[in-house]
């Protein structure tokens, strides 16, 4: 088949998506070395995962997107499995399962849906005629619902809640009408009470610590008040590197993982904090871009819909640190400590590359 024949060997990428990835992946090994107050065990592992990742994008960059297109449905399937084997099967950690053990490594297979989910969407609806009618959004939304109750059910809602956030951005792209949305809405906000009954009690105490945190200070609370606090005392300028005085007094929980932003902005302050911005900016950018410039309707469809997925990670963990959204749980893209997530997000970023190759060929044809 044409798109395995990896003759056409291509190196053709978008040079300013190359420029962000790098700055930010290097970012990324920076604070985590200051996280772990040098720790160089920490930056080992992740300049491991940094370069098998920059090596996964490639190679997978390489097939057309056709591949992804015609397998995207047992590429979902292999997810899900993986997600059932951590349920029964993974390994306990702080009362979830959520992980697989490979003995050198250690995979979550929720990541990997964060970006199958999105491709087997884009495939679907561009089979079918568009705009999309209300059978395939009920049978898209049905899909969505399945694979967000199985990774809620870890328990991991942070993810959940991402993954059926970008799967529903890909339905209203692929032209959903918009009373829709509004429709679902107002049913959302009627069945509030019932989910929120049903939420694990750690789950209810974080929606009620994130519209009062002094009601525990030093416990449900404790994390987004030393966050603050840390994000306030960078000022404009921060404290520089390796100073953040938050951080090496050990005052900020989870400063490698989900808090990374806290950090950057306590040792860069908000000047520090708006180039990083602006680094995400043009990464979402450069793959809106390569969508537009494809002929290919599923690589529109994927690449928009992937570049609204980086934009929710990315702005449900800045809204997390600063007091915007309760705790979720949700990584930055790139820059956070983890080979899962790191793997995700380069996996998702491989097949935009293989768009931007093979941005002249229409799938289909």
């Amino acid at each position: 088949m044409r798109y395995l024949d990896f003759k056409r060997f291509s190196i053709y990428y978008d040079p300013y998506l190359i420029i962000s990835i790098t700055l930010l992946s290097i970012l990324g090994l920076f604070f985590l070395y200051s996280a772990s107050d040098g720790n160089a065990s920490v930056l080992i592992k992740q300049s491991i995962f940094v370069f098998f990742g920059l090596i996964l994008m490639v190679v997978l960059s390489q097939p057309d997107p056709q591949i992804y297109y015609s397998y995207s449905g047992f590429f979902l399937l292999i997810s899900i499995i993986l997600v059932f084997i951590a349920i029964f099967f993974g390994p306990e950690i702080n009362g979830a399962n959520r992980w697989i053990s490979f003995g050198f490594v250690t995979l979550q297979p929720s990541e990997l849906c964060k970006v199958f989910l999105p491709i087997f969407i884009a495939s679907y609806l561009y089979g079918v005629n568009l705009p999309i009618n209300l059978k395939n959004t009920f049978l898209t939304i049905f899909l969505i619902f399945v694979v967000f109750f199985i990774v809620s059910s870890q328990p991991d809602l942070g993810t959940a809640i991402l993954i059926a956030g970008s799967g529903l951005a890909i339905i209203w792209l692929a032209g959903l009408n918009l009373k829709y949305f509004v429709y679902s809405g107002l049913i959302l906000l009627v069945s509030l009470p019932f989910v929120i009954s049903i939420l694990k009690p750690y789950q209810k105490s974080r929606i009620l610590t994130f519209f009062n945190p002094d009601r525990d200070p030093l416990g449900a609370g404790y994390q987004i008040i030393q966050s603050k606090i840390a994000i306030g005392s960078g000022g404009f300028l921060g404290k520089g590197f390796l100073q953040g005085t938050q951080s090496y007094l050990e005052f900020l929980p989870e400063k490698h993982t989900d808090f990374i932003f806290t950090l950057f902005s306590e040792e860069f302050g908000f000047v520090g904090s708006m180039v990083l911005i602006l680094l995400y900016a043009l990464l979402i950018y450069r793959i809106i871009r390569i969508g537009f410039s494809s002929r290919s309707f599923f690589a529109k469809l994927y690449c928009f819909g992937f570049a609204s997925a980086l934009f929710l990670y990315i702005f449900v963990n800045i809204a997390m640190v600063v007091g915007l959204l309760p705790i979720v749980g949700a990584p930055l893209p790139i820059m956070s400590y983890g080979g899962s997530s790191m793997l995700s997000i380069m996996l998702g970023l491989s097949i935009v590359m293989s768009c931007k190759i093979y941005s002249r060929d229409p799938i289909g044809n």
